[in-house]
């Protein structure tokens, strides 16, 4: 299990191409790229905010129970901070598992987590200035259903 908050970009190839190599009974491995969008057509920028420590000891602990969960034979998460603009990658999420079930399961687990609860704070900047990103409410829906 690998958990990762950086500012850098990632190559999401290169972190693909050797995740679940390996493993006997790896039967499926799951693979998911974030990548800011811009909803209202004006977006010049997303700042992420998190306190270092602490957010990666939270995604850490939500892998831990998706491992223990879904029986993963491994887990990788990387979620960047900063400045990002639109059509970057902000974050990856990667699960292999015995069997492509447990393997989506825990990915879109992991997703919705990080969707809602994963300790980030994050600001829109356009055309009127800066926002703060509030939760939604089908995110939070999306999180009960675990």
């Amino acid at each position: 299990m690998r958990v990762r908050v950086q500012p850098e970009p990632f190559d999401y190839g290169a972190e693909c191409a050797g995740f679940g190599q390996g493993g006997r009974d790896v039967g499926a491995v799951v693979t998911f790229l974030g990548v800011v969008r811009d909803d209202s057509g004006a977006l010049a920028r997303m700042e992420i905010e998190h306190y270092p420590g602490m957010t990666e000891k939270a995604i850490a602990a939500i892998a831990e129970e998706a491992t223990a969960r879904w029986a993963l034979a491994d887990v990788l998460v990387i979620h960047r901070h900063g400045a990002l603009v639109p059509g970057e990658a902000i974050m990856m999420v990667a699960t292999a598992a015995r069997h492509r079930a447990a393997a989506f399961a825990a990915a879109e687990f992991l997703m919705d987590y990080l969707k809602s609860r994963a300790p980030f704070w994050k600001k829109e900047y356009g055309p009127d200035g800066a926002e703060w990103v509030a939760a939604k409410d089908e995110d939070e829906t999306a999180l009960k259903r675990w």
